[in-house]
C-alpha cells in the first residue's frame, strides 16, 4: 500500500466532507474540490513516473480511492475517471506514444480530462453500437458534431476525449473545453445518485480541432479488456459504504433514548447489525484489493484475470448498496432526513449497480468463465 497516497486521499476526503452535504443539496460539483484535486497532484497517481506522474499500481489507486470517497462520492468519481483514463492507457497504449505523452503533460500541468462517449440513443458504448456523433475533414482539421451524455466533471473539465465516427470508423479526438460550438446543459442535477458530480450533457456543434488532435481511428478487435474503470468506480462505492458504516456507528454511540438511558451501541441487536455490515465490508475490500493486485502480465494473462475483476466489481457494488440500506435501518427514521448523511450514502451507491460491467452481462461473463474452467 502506498502510504503517501493514502494520507493525501485522507486529507482531501476530510476537506471534501465539509462541503459534501451542501454540494449534494445544490447539485453542484464544488470548484474547491476540483482545485484541490489538481493542486495536490492526486489526479496524476496513475500517470507514469517518467512522464511526471506517480505511477501507482491499480491496487494502490483503488486503496486511495476508497479513502477519498469517504469524503465525497461525487468528487471521488471525478477523480476516478482521470485515474482510469491514464491507468488503462499506460497499460494498453491505445494512442501513439507522442499523443500519450501529450495527454500526460496536460494532466500534470493541472488538466482535468474525461471521455465523452455515451449518447442518448446509443447509451453506454460498452454494449456496442455506432456513435451518432461525427467528425468530418475540415480545412483547419476536424469538424465535430454530436450530443454526449453522462460526462462526469461536466464544465469543470479542461479537455474531452470525444468518441465519434469518421465515416464508418470509430475514432477519438482531443477537444479542449470552451471551444466555440461547445454547449453544456445541466441534465444531472435531479439525478438519484452523485448529484454533485456534474455528470451533464454536452452538445458539439461544428466544433473544430486541429488534425493533430485525432488520437485514434479505427476499431481494435484485439484490445485487451480493461480493469481500471470497474476497479476505480467500485472503489468509490466501497469507500462510500465505509463512510456509511462509520456514520452509523457514531450515531449509535451518540443516540441515547430516554427509555434506555444509555447509547444504543450497547444493545446486542445493534452490535449484531453493525457486525453484519463490517463483515460484508471486510470481505468486499479484501476481494477488490486482491483482484486489483493480481492484475498484471501480458494481454493474454489479463484476459484470464478479467472475469475476477468483473466479479469483484459486481460483489463490491452489490455490497455497497446492501450495507448502506442496512445503515438506514439501524438509524431508523432519522436516517432519511438531512440530519444524517446516510440517505446520501444510500442514494450514491445505487449508481454502482448501473455502471458497466453490470447486471446480467457481468454474471454471464463470470458464469461462462467458471464453466470453461471445469469443462474438458
Amino acid at each position: 500500500m502506498d502510504i503517501p497516497s493514502i494520507e493525501l486521499a485522507r486529507r482531501l476526503a476530510a476537506d471534501f466532507a465539509t462541503r459534501a452535504d451542501a454540494a449534494d443539496r445544490q447539485s453542484k460539483l464544488p470548484p474547491e474540490d476540483v482545485q484541490a484535486l489538481k493542486q495536490s497532484g492526486y489526479l496524476t497517481l496513475s500517470i507514469p513516473r517518467e512522464l511526471g506522474g506517480q505511477g501507482l499500481s491499480l491496487r494502490d489507486c483503488a486503496a486511495a480511492q476508497m479513502e477519498l470517497a469517504q469524503g465525497s462520492a461525487s468528487s471521488a468519481l471525478v477523480a476516478a475517471m482521470q485515474l482510469h483514463l491514464f491507468g488503462n492507457a499506460r497499460e494498453t497504449r491505445p494512442w501513439p506514444d507522442e499523443q500519450f505523452e501529450r495527454l500526460c503533460q496536460i494532466a500534470v500541468g493541472g488538466g482535468l480530462l474525461n471521455f465523452a462517449a455515451s449518447e442518448p440513443i446509443l447509451g453506454s458504448p460498452s454494449r456496442g453500437g455506432a456513435y451518432a456523433s461525427t467528425a468530418e475533414p475540415h480545412p483547419d482539421g476536424w469538424r465535430i458534431n454530436g450530443h454526449k451524455t453522462w460526462i462526469t466533471g461536466g464544465a469543470h473539465l479542461t479537455h474531452l476525449l470525444v468518441r465519434v465516427n469518421i465515416g464508418d470508423d470509430p475514432a477519438t479526438l482531443l477537444v479542449p473545453n470552451g471551444l466555440p460550438g461547445i454547449e453544456w446543459v445541466e441534465t444531472w442535477r435531479d439525478a438519484l445518485s452523485l448529484r454533485a458530480s456534474d455528470s451533464d450533457d454536452v452538445y458539439l456543434r461544428d466544433v473544430t480541432v486541429p488534425a493533430a488532435n485525432l488520437l485514434e481511428r479505427g476499431a481494435n478487435p484485439n484490445r485487451p479488456p480493461e480493469a481500471w474503470f470497474p476497479v476505480m468506480i467500485a472503489s468509490v462505492y466501497l469507500g462510500t459504504a465505509i463512510a456509511a458504516r462509520n456514520a452509523v456507528i457514531r450515531y449509535a454511540l451518540e443516540r441515547v433514548p430516554t427509555a434506555l438511558g444509555r447509547p444504543i451501541a450497547t444493545l446486542p441487536n445493534i452490535q449484531r447489525q453493525i457486525g453484519e455490515i463490517d463483515l460484508k465490508l471486510q470481505v468486499a475490500q479484501t476481494f477488490l484489493l486482491d483482484a486489483a493486485g493480481a492484475w498484471s502480465g501480458d494481454a493474454d494473462r489479463r484476459r484470464c484475470l478479467y472475469p475476477r475483476i468483473v466479479a469483484a466489481k459486481t460483489f463490491v457494488t452489490e455490497t455497497a448498496a446492501d450495507v448502506t440500506e442496512k445503515a438506514l435501518r439501524i438509524a431508523g427514521g432519522m436516517s432519511i432526513t438531512h440530519a444524517l448523511p446516510l440517505e446520501r450514502f444510500f442514494r450514491d451507491t445505487r449508481a454502482g449497480l448501473m455502471q458497466p460491467p453490470s447486471g446480467d452481462t457481468a454474471l454471464e461473463l463470470i458464469g461462462k468463465h467458471a464453466i470453461e474452467g471445469i469443462q474438458p
